[in-house]
């Protein structure tokens, strides 16, 4: 299949795919005569596999070394769990965070007068007078 068609079949750009080949995520296609990419079904099931990993939010790096260690099943699924942790640890910080980043904006809400631009507590707690 043509880049298009795998782009198609994954629901990723054509210019995603050529970046995942760059960064050595997904191994360079067979050309046909015309020099077109020819992609094969290893191809589609891989990006299928990064696509959902980057979906989940794993960053490249550990999408890299998902796949390395998807490459062979017969190593035990500690490393798998540990990436995981990882990531679940980072989103559940992120999650706190972003919690804080809610109430603020909460607050600043509670605090508008609705009245003018001069009288706005939310600008007013942005910082300094713009005028």
């Amino acid at each position: 299949m043509r880049i298009g068609e795998l782009a198609a079949a994954t629901g990723t750009r054509t210019e995603t795919i050529r970046y995942y080949e760059k960064e050595g995520l997904l191994t360079p296609p067979a050309r046909t005569s015309a020099n077109y990419r020819s992609y094969g079904e290893p191809h589609r099931q891989r990006l299928t596999f990064i696509r959902r990993a980057r979906d989940l939010g794993f960053r490249l790096d550990d999408v890299r070394e998902l796949l390395t260690l998807a490459d062979d099943p017969s190593q035990p699924c500690g490393a798998v769990d540990r990436i995981t942790t990882s990531h679940l640890d980072d989103i559940e910080a992120k999650m706190v965070d972003l919690a804080k980043m809610r109430d603020a904006l909460r607050a600043m809400l509670r605090s508008c007068s609705q009245d003018t631009i001069s009288d706005c507590r939310i600008i007013e707690s942005l910082g300094p007078s713009l005028a």
